[in-house]
């Protein structure tokens, strides 16, 4: 079973920088993306970055050149690095993995963490 635990959320004025870590552990199998997602009061969760195996990278629009998603497998995390933050931005974060179920599956499991609080204010 993979478990994912996310920290680095908190409150920070508009313009300011965070950066969020995932800690996974357990068996991530081939043929992965890990990913951060978003979900703002009254709104649906959406996905703001991701990272497939290849290092292939992903962002959704309104982001686009002021986060960034990296993955350091030695240590088993996945970073969202936030900058030039916007009130808009404020929502809960949840990192996300999806991978096979097995070394030899063709069917994926969708694993996510707890989620961490964005809040973005002055």
């Amino acid at each position: 079973q993979v478990q994912l635990v996310e920290s680095g959320g908190g409150l920070v004025q508009p313009g300011g920088s965070l950066k969020l870590s995932c800690v996974t552990s357990g068996p991530i199998f081939g043929d992965s993306t890990r990913a951060w997602y978003r979900q703002a009061p009254g709104r649906q969760r959406e996905m703001v970055a991701a990272i497939n195996d290849g290092g292939d990278t992903r962002y959704l629009d309104s982001v686009k050149g002021r986060f960034t998603i990296s993955r350091v497998d030695i240590r088993n995390t996945i970073y969202l690095q936030m900058n030039n933050l916007e009130p808009e931005d404020t929502a809960v974060y949840y990192c996300h993995v999806l991978c096979r179920a097995s070394p030899t599956a063709t069917d994926y499991r969708a694993y996510w963490g707890q989620g961490t609080q964005v809040t973005v204010s002055s």
